[in-house]
């Protein structure tokens, strides 16, 4: 099965994938790791990718299309896939349908996060000093957040028309947030 999952940064996506990929054997697909790694590496494109970052901005559409393209080709991983930060906006969930039916796959369900700015703000502010990242800060979360909504509704909405959206209370504790996630796969996985 491939799931996508959304929420703004710092609502928990990377948590909430990592219990999924542990417990149904799927394979993570975050355009943040992805990202980070291109950085991590010192590429070329990696110091494109720190500096739109850095000033709070999202990466290209292509260099993110590109990334993704590479990992999706891999008939290994084909229907295990968990999106995590992606698609953020129509043209890339337009790209993501474009490829998996390329490869013969499709998404079975998309999950969504609701987190309010204020959590958002307070996560932020905790995963600064433990994770050290360098875009870990209040005023660059506000801006990721605020591009985050903009941008993603229409892709909510895209999905939602498809019968494909689930949204789950991202304030309540994880162990809760994982049991209803849980839930939603069960029953998928007993209709597939």
């Amino acid at each position: 099965m491939n799931i996508i999952i959304f929420g703004p940064p710092g609502a928990g996506k990377g948590t909430q994938s990592d219990f999924i990929v542990k417990k149904y054997n799927l394979l993570q697909v975050s355009t943040g790791k992805i990202l980070r790694d291109e950085i991590k590496n010192k590429t070329n494109l990696g110091q494109k990718i720190s500096s739109l970052m850095s000033a709070g901005s999202l990466v290209e559409d292509k260099i993110v299309n590109k990334l993704i393209e590479e990992i999706v080709s891999n008939r290994n991983n084909e229907n295990r896939f968990i999106f995590d930060g992606y698609p953020r906006n129509l043209d890339q969930a337009s790209n993501l349908d474009n490829l998996l039916k390329k490869y013969e796959q499709k998404i079975n369900i998309v999950l969504k996060l609701s987190v309010s700015l204020n959590t958002i703000k307070t996560r932020i502010s905790e995963r600064r000093y433990v994770e050290k990242r360098p875009d870990d800060n209040e005023e660059v979360a506000i801006r990721r957040y605020e591009t985050y909504e903009k941008s993603t509704e229409p892709v909510i909405e895209y999905y939602k028309k498809l019968n494909l959206l689930k949204v789950i209370n991202g304030e309540r504790p994880i162990d809760q947030i994982n049991k209803e996630i849980s839930g939603i796969i069960d029953t998928l996985q007993a209709w597939l």
